[in-house]
């Protein structure tokens, strides 16, 4: 079995995969501290930013950035609760090669443990396939890059063809120099949001609102919660960690400097532009050279990522149904129903609002708050147990709340 005690290989061949067997088993070279920075860095921040701005608008200002910091703090707290309990398991109970966290949940809760981590991951990855799409069909129809003012449908569909055959591919070693075009394109996109944000704001002083009501926290919860999402990737990169006595200092100085860029990038998107924010930030800026470089920048950007986010999808699907074999149509299938998804869901921002509460908040606190009280159950005393047990209520109570919301935001739109 794939978390035996101590156990060996038995064979050139390796074994087919089954549901013990670890999805990330091959070694990875050693990261020091500043190389963990920049891979926790890239494997947080992502296209969820662009909404920021709207959700500011949305629930004001003041409101967001306490919001913002919050989730930071519990996000890193829940990460760091896998990274605990896998360290329990693997010193104190013998198990190895708990790589990830769908193998964290297999060693914790069996068969079910490893079906609530996949549909989660499963159902979060294809989420922001959607939104990448979403983002593209939008971008685009604004940019009337033919000239004539296409609907979002129209290049929606124009990605299809060519997503299908992206998706097709087995190994994702030609497209891995992409992961690093994405995150240099994000990072100057958003140095020049900023740019623009502060330039338009030392001109013109909109109003703004610095608090909202209670609907709109738990739709700007979400977005806040989408955008911190990445609680997948902590355990393969605790495990590529050299010291790992300072994993936790390292992440928790990532997670405050990505909080603090995102509220910079937040609060100046909407003093910019006030409640004229779009729902996403590149929306707001215009015509021009630069900003139809930026667009199209980000456009491309996320048509190359959505095959290397759809990926983990295909690993849990085709593990589970074709005992980890290649299965081409389940892809194309797959692709199909995350652009007929997009095709129906007008806006970016409230589409993050749902994927963060009805999908991110269960994967990033009620899980691992789960994970950690059965398995330190026996020596934890009750204060911790409350706290943990509070973090999984409270991430239940918010994710319901906030997918409602975000429902009604989304389904008022398309009355």
């Amino acid at each position: 079995m794939g978390f035996d005690r101590g156990s060996s290989s038995r064979g050139l061949r390796p074994p087919p995969p089954r549901e013990d067997t670890p999805l990330i088993g091959e070694p990875q070279p050693l990261s020091s501290q500043g190389k963990t920075f920049a891979n926790v860095f890239i494997a947080v921040v992502g296209a969820g930013v662009l909404g920021l701005p709207y959700a500011f608008k949305r629930t004001g200002w003041i409101t967001s950035l306490l919001m913002l910091f919050a989730v930071a703090a519990l996000t890193h707290y829940c990460m760091m609760l896998l990274v605990y309990t896998r360290r329990k398991l693997e010193s104190v109970n013998g198990f190895t090669k708990i790589a990830s966290f769908g193998d964290l949940g297999f060693v914790v809760c069996g068969s079910l443990g490893r079906l609530a981590v996949d549909t989660l991951v499963t159902l979060s990855q294809a989420g922001f396939c959607v939104g990448y799409l979403i983002f593209i069909g939008n971008t685009m129809a604004d940019l009337k890059i033919w000239g004539w003012a296409a609907p979002k449908s129209f290049y929606i569909w124009s990605c299809f063809p060519f997503q299908l055959g992206l998706n097709s591919i087995a190994t994702l070693t030609h497209l891995a120099p992409l992961s690093i075009f994405a995150d240099v394109v994000d990072l100057g996109a958003m140095g020049v949001v900023l740019a623009k944000d502060v330039s338009i704001f030392l001109k013109q002083r909109p109003p703004v609102e610095a608090f909202g009501g209670l609907p709109v926290f738990f739709y700007g919860l979400g977005v806040a919660v989408y955008s911190f999402e990445g609680i997948g990737m902590v355990l393969p990169l605790e495990s590529e960690t050299k010291e790992k006595e300072k994993f936790g200092s390292v992440l928790a100085l990532t997670m405050i400097f990505i909080a603090l860029l995102y509220g910079g990038f937040g609060t100046l998107g909407y003093l910019a532009f006030g409640s004229e924010t779009k729902d996403v930030i590149t929306g707001n800026l215009g015509a021009g050279l630069v900003s139809t470089l930026v667009k199209l920048g980000l456009s491309v950007n996320l048509f190359f990522t959505l095959p290397l986010m759809m990926n983990p999808v295909y690993e849990i699907v085709e593990r589970r149904f074709w005992g980890g074999r290649y299965c081409l149509w389940m892809r194309w299938a797959l692709v199909l129903v995350v652009s007929l998804v997009a095709l129906f869901v007008p806006n970016f921002a409230d589409f993050l609002s749902l994927v963060g509460s009805g999908v991110c908040c269960a994967l990033g606190f009620v899980l691992p708050a789960l994970f950690h009280v059965l398995v330190f159950k026996e020596e934890m005393g009750w204060k911790a147990w409350y706290l943990d047990m509070g973090i999984a209520v409270i991430g239940i109570v918010l994710g319901v709340s906030g997918t409602w919301y975000a429902l009604l935001e989304i389904l008022s739109v398309k009355a």
